[in-house]
């Protein structure tokens, strides 16, 4: 199986777990432009310092899943169903379009930690000013396919005529957004890379305070405002959006941030091959893994379809309590990501095994209490979701209790990942991924249908979760991942 490396550089790996000498891993002289609450990730107690750059981090994931649940019921309260069910398919094609870049920044999120810890603060800024630039090209050439290819979009979706208007509408206007959005998330995301969490949660804030109060504003017309409907909602979010760029840029200079461009630095916007050969080779692989999710979702959705209209409510009600039980995860993996990084760019190999062993420790505890105080409050969380009499309750704590503690092997896998992605090792994630959500999670249906009827749905999940942190490991331990990585330009 492939390292996902290539062979550019056959440097003789070092062990993750060899105790390293400080003298004879010497970390190059700091730059020490600093700013917005930047942490140095390679020295210091390493699961302090990893909970407390993982923090800012979850509270942004919850934010942001908070915004988009209240901007739901505003426009479900104000518009109805029909402009729900519009806006339900317009973000669709968002989440594809964002995920088809986020290996992207994925992928200078590592070129940034790798360089800050070295100490070569001048490759971070050419990595920042390279994905910047990548994200201005492609967010600008979407926004204007977007905005002309909308009716064919909400075809293809097969969009119920009833939406298609208020979809049409919400789509053109979110696609004008992209630009001012895409930039915002990568300006986040090699802020986290720099070791900065701190500066992403505020301008997060920003954008979810003005997010949900401009929302009912723009949809009804109150004040001086005209009434917008659909259209209003897409356009708070866009205008939130840019303001929360516009105040991060804002704050990236007034506080001398390490990844300010100044002068000469302003031509790393212009993206050179050497920087988007790296970012577009690893970035490929992460951003087909939002693919591969995206699509092993809409599969196991038409499954539960067949089941009929009690199971499918209430594994939507499930999936709702979902997105919050994976968040620890998913912040924790980020945070490993960001400080395996650096530790590896400083040459701190010994770093690295204790940053991925702390952040399974982390996740398992984080995760494993939320799973807990959920099945002590199933019923109550359902009926926030399905009401307090439906059917759909017995049903969806049943899959409560057979598939929600797939969370704790599948925290672990992320954290692994996690890891191999801080040194580019990204082939190996995709394919672990891929086999996990397809051929394993659809075999185990298939095959365990016919004996155990629809609960295998639910068994699939921990199932196939077993079967992808067994492969996590082994190419953790066993694969060629802890190789040099080969820098832009080498």
């Amino acid at each position: 199986m492939t390292t996902g490396l290539s062979d550019d550089v056959p440097v003789t790996p070092t062990p993750v777990a060899a105790a390293a000498d400080p003298a004879a891993s010497p970390v190059p002289p700091r730059q020490t432009a600093r700013g917005g609450g930047r942490m140095d990730l390679t020295s210091g107690p390493i699961t302090k310092t990893l909970i407390l750059f993982a923090l800012p981090t979850l509270a942004s994931n919850i934010l942001q899943t908070l915004s988009g649940s209240v901007n739901s019921i505003w426009v479900g309260q104000f518009l109805g169903e029909g402009a729900l069910a519009a806006t339900a398919n317009a973000n669709i094609i968002m989440f594809l379009m964002f995920g088809a870049f986020f290996g992207f920044g994925m992928a200078a999120t590592v070129l940034i930690g790798q360089s800050m810890g070295r100490g070569d603060v001048d490759a971070a800024r050419r990595a920042t000013g390279g994905v910047i630039g990548l994200a201005l090209i492609f967010s600008v050439v979407i926004a204007i396919l977007g905005w002309f290819a909308s009716d064919r979009i909400l075809r293809w979706l097969e969009t119920p005529p009833e939406a298609f208007a208020l979809a049409h509408d919400y789509l053109r206007v979110t696609f004008l957004a992209v630009p001012a959005s895409m930039l915002s998330v990568t300006l986040m995301m090699a802020s986290r890379g720099a070791g900065d969490a701190v500066t992403p949660l505020r301008f997060m804030i920003l954008a979810v305070v003005l997010d949900i109060a401009f929302n009912p504003v723009l949809i009804l017309g109150l004040g001086p405002f005209p009434r917008l409907g659909i259209a209003g909602s897409a356009l708070a979010t866009a205008a939130a959006g840019t303001i929360s760029l516009a105040g991060m840029i804002a704050w990236f200079y007034a506080k001398n941030h390490v990844l300010r461009l100044r002068g000469r630095e302003l031509a790393y916007l212009y993206p050179k091959w050497s920087e988007l050969r790296f970012i577009i080779g690893r970035g490929l692989p992460m951003g087909a893994q939002m693919l591969v999710i995206s699509g092993a979702g809409l599969v196991m959705v038409g499954l539960v379809n067949r089941e009929g209209l009690v199971t499918a409510a209430a594994y939507g009600a499930t999936l709702q309590l979902w997105n919050y039980i994976q968040m620890p995860a998913l912040a924790v993996g980020a945070a490993v990501s960001s400080m395996a990084a650096q530790n590896i760019g400083a040459g701190r190999w010994d770093r690295v095994a204790s940053v991925t062993n702390s952040g399974i420790m982390i996740n398992l505890a984080m995760t494993g209490v939320l799973i807990v105080l959920l099945l002590l409050f199933d019923r109550a969380a359902l009926a926030l979701f399905l009401g307090s009499e439906s059917p759909a309750i017995d049903v969806a704590r049943n899959i409560q209790l057979i598939a929600t503690w797939t969370f704790l092997p599948f925290g672990t896998t992320i954290v692994l990942i996690s890891t191999l992605r801080a040194n580019g090792s990204v082939v190996p994630p995709l394919v672990i991924l891929f086999l996990s959500m397809f051929p394993i999670r659809l075999g185990i249906y298939y095959f365990g249908y016919p004996a155990v009827g629809s609960d295998i749905l639910w068994w699939s999940f921990p199932l196939s979760s077993l079967t992808s942190l067994a492969m996590a490991w082994v190419i953790y331990q066993r694969g060629g991942w802890r190789r040099t990585l080969p820098q832009p330009g080498s």
